[in-house]
C-alpha cells in the first residue's frame, strides 16, 4: 500500500480504542409499528443481548406503563446479567418543579438499576415551543435532574434530544445544555439525531465540536430516516465518540434506530475498535435471528453481516472464484460474525455454531464430527421446511440428541382429537366457545387416555397431556407455558399457509423455546407443546443427576 493510500485510509487521530454499546431494543426499538413485546419477550431478548456482550441494555421507562413496571420488578431475580448493565429510562424533571419531588425521577430511583438514562431538550425551538419555558429553565431542568440522580448513586447517561438540529439552529444553547449535564455529573453525553436527517459530514463537524468542548464521555444516538444511521455512528466514533446507542436489527420507530447488527462488526472488523468481546462476535448472527423471532419480525435476508443472503452467492463467476479463493467476493470472513458462505440453498449454521450451542446445553461435540455433520444436514432440511432453531433452544437440543441416536421415552402419542364448539343464542347473541381435547398415549408400557377442556386447542391439549402423565411425572406441575406465538410462513397460500408455532416454557429457573411447523396450526402447536414438556422432563432429570452429558 502506498503512503498516499495509507493516509486516505487512516481512521483518524480521534478514534477511541474502546466504544460502549448501548442497546435500546426494549424501549426505543419496541416503538416499531406493529411490534409489541411482552415482559417475557423483553426478558428473553435481554438475555440474548447479554450473551452477545452488550455493555448497556435499556429496559424501558419505569412508571410509564404496567409492562415496564413489571419488567423492572422481575429483572433483579430473573435476569442474571454477566456482561451488561441494565438501564432505566426517563426524562428530566418537569418544569418549575423540585427534582427531589418529581415522580418521573422517583420512578427511576425505585427501578433499582445502577444506571439510568434521561432525555432532555437541547434544541431551543423545542424548549420554547414544546415545553413552553424559557431557555434558562430548560438548562436548569437538565442540570437539576442529573445532579439529583447522581446524588442517589446512579450512573447517569444524558440523552440530548434533537442535539444535531439544535446545534445547527443555536449552537451555543445546545452546548450549554450538554455542559450543564456534564457539570452535574453525567457519565456520558449522548448526542441524539432524533429526527434522523443528519448526514455524515455534519456528524463529523458536530461531534468534533462537542468533544473539544467537554471532558465528559461523548456518545451518539441516531435514527435512520435518511438511511445514514450506521454511517453516522461510524463517523461519530472516528471523531471521538466512545458510546453508541442503537437497536439490534435496526428496530425502532419510523425507519428504525441505528442498526447495531452492522455497527458492531464495522467497529470491530473494519476499525479494530474494542466494543463487544471479540470472541463473542461469532454470536452476532444467531442473536440477531433470535431477537427477530422473539419480536415476531422478519429479518431482511439482505441485511448486512447477519442476513441469510449476506454471504450468499448465485452468479456462476462468483461461485467459481470462491471455489479457489473464499475471500474473492466477501469483504469479511462470514464465520467472524457467526454466518457462513452459501453457494446453494442451505442454512446459516456452521460447524462451530453447532459445537458452541451444544456445549451451552451440556453436550460435548468437539470431537464428534459425525454427529455435527448429521445435525447440520438435519438443520438444512428442517429450516428449508420452515423451522428456525436459533430461537428454539429446546427443540435444537432435541435435534442434537436425535442425531446422537437418542429417542425420548417419556411418552409416545397414539392419537389426539380436538373439538371446538361455538355456541350462539336463539336471538343470535354470543353464547361462548367450548374446546375439548382427547389424548391417547403410551408411557412406561401403559396406555393412558384423558379428555380435558381448555380455553383453546393448545390449552386443552396441554391439560389432557398432563392428565395422562402428570402422576407419572410430578415435575410437570412446575413447568408452565410462558408465551405462544404463531407466524405464517407463506402468506400467498392464504388460510392454507404453513405456520410456525413458537412456545416459550419455564420451570421457574430457566426458560426454553420449542417450535412446530405444519399447514395445520393445531398439529404445529402439538409439536411445539409436546417438545416443550420433553425438554422440561429432560432438564428435571439432569438436575436430579447433577451432571452434564457429553457426546
Amino acid at each position: 500500500m502506498t503512503e498516499n493510500a495509507r493516509s486516505i485510509l487512516d481512521p483518524g487521530p480521534s478514534l477511541p480504542a474502546r466504544v460502549e454499546i448501548f442497546d435500546t431494543t426494549l424501549r426505543d426499538g419496541s416503538q416499531r409499528e406493529g411490534l409489541s413485546l411482552t415482559v417475557n419477550d423483553k426478558l428473553r431478548i435481554a438475555r440474548h443481548l447479554d450473551d452477545l456482550g452488550i455493555h448497556y441494555i435499556e429496559g424501558g421507562w419505569p412508571g410509564a406503563n404496567p409492562k415496564d413496571d413489571e419488567f423492572f420488578r422481575r429483572a433483579p431475580t430473573e435476569l442474571k446479567l454477566e456482561a451488561a448493565t441494565l438501564v432505566a429510562f426517563g426524562s428530566t424533571r418537569r418544569a418549575h418543579r423540585d427534582a427531589g419531588s418529581d415522580d418521573v425521577l422517583a420512578a427511576l430511583v425505585e427501578a433499582g438499576t445502577d444506571a439510568v438514562c434521561i432525555v432532555g431538550k437541547s434544541w431551543d425551538y423545542h424548549v420554547t415551543e414544546a415545553l413552553r419555558v424559557d431557555l434558562d429553565e430548560g438548562i436548569a431542568m437538565v442540570g437539576d435532574s442529573v445532579a439529583f440522580l447522581v446524588s442517589q448513586g446512579k450512573e447517569v447517561l444524558f440523552d440530548a434530544e434533537h442535539f444535531f438540529d439544535g446545534w445547527k439552529h443555536n449552537r451555543d444553547y445546545a452546548l450549554e445544555v450538554v455542559q450543564a449535564a456534564a457539570g452535574a455529573g453525567a457519565a456520558c453525553l449522548v448526542l441524539c439525531d432524533t429526527n434522523g436527517g443528519t448526514l455524515p459530514f455534519e456528524v463529523a463537524r458536530v461531534v468534533d465540536d462537542v468533544v473539544e468542548s467537554t471532558q465528559a464521555r461523548v456518545g451518539v444516538h441516531f435514527h435512520d430516516d435518511a438511511d445514514c444511521a450506521v454511517a453516522n455512528a461510524v463517523t461519530a466514533v472516528r471523531h471521538g465518540a466512545e458510546h453508541v446507542q442503537g437497536c439490534l436489527n435496526g428496530l425502532g420507530e419510523r425507519t428504525g434506530n441505528a442498526n447495531l447488527s452492522s455497527i458492531i462488526p464495522n467497529l470491530v472488523l473494519k476499525l479494530g475498535v474494542d466494543c463487544i468481546p471479540r470472541d463473542r462476535l461469532t454470536r452476532l448472527t444467531p442473536v440477531s435471528h433470535a431477537v427477530a423471532e422473539i419480536a415476531n419480525q422478519t429479518l431482511a435476508p439482505n441485511q448486512p453481516y447477519v442476513g441469510a443472503s449476506a454471504f450468499a452467492h448465485k452468479a456462476g463467476l462468483h461461485v467459481s472464484a470462491l471455489a479457489r479463493r473464499p475471500d474473492a467476493y466477501e469483504h469479511v470472513d462470514p464465520e467472524d460474525v457467526g454466518n457462513n458462505t452459501r453457494l446453494v440453498v442451505s442454512e446459516m449454521a456452521g460447524r462451530a455454531t453447532v459445537v458452541m450451542k451444544a456445549q451451552e446445553l451440556g453436550i460435548d461435540l468437539e470431537d464428534d464430527r459425525d454427529t455435527v455433520t448429521k445435525v447440520l444436514e438435519d438443520l438444512k432440511s428442517l429450516e428449508h421446511a420452515g423451522y428456525h432453531f436459533e430461537v428454539a433452544d429446546g427443540s435444537f437440543e432435541l435435534l442434537i440428541r436425535s442425531a446422537m441416536g437418542w429417542d425420548q421415552d417419556y411418552f409416545r402419542l397414539e392419537s389426539f382429537r380436538v373439538i371446538m364448539e361455538k355456541r350462539t343464542g336463539a336471538d343470535g347473541s354470543e353464547g361462548g366457545v367450548a374446546t375439548e381435547a382427547t389424548i391417547k398415549l403410551w408411557a412406561g408400557g401403559e396406555r393412558y387416555i384423558a379428555t380435558a377442556e381448555g380455553n383453546g386447542p393448545v390449552n386443552a391439549l396441554d391439560r389432557a397431556l398432563r392428565d395422562c402423565i402428570g402422576r407419572r411425572y410430578p415435575e410437570l406441575a412446575g413447568i408452565h407455558l410462558a408465551d405462544y406465538k404463531v407466524r405464517v410462513l407463506d402468506t400467498g397460500s392464504g388460510t392454507a399457509a404453513v405456520t410456525r408455532v413458537l412456545i416459550d416454557t419455564t420451570d421457574g429457573l430457566t426458560n426454553w423455546g420449542t417450535l412446530g411447523v405444519h399447514e395445520n396450526i393445531i398439529e404445529a402447536s402439538w409439536e411445539a407443546l409436546s417438545e416443550s414438556l420433553v425438554v422440561g422432563l429432560l432438564r428435571a432429570e439432569r438436575l436430579r443427576s447433577g451432571g452434564d452429558e457429553s457426546g
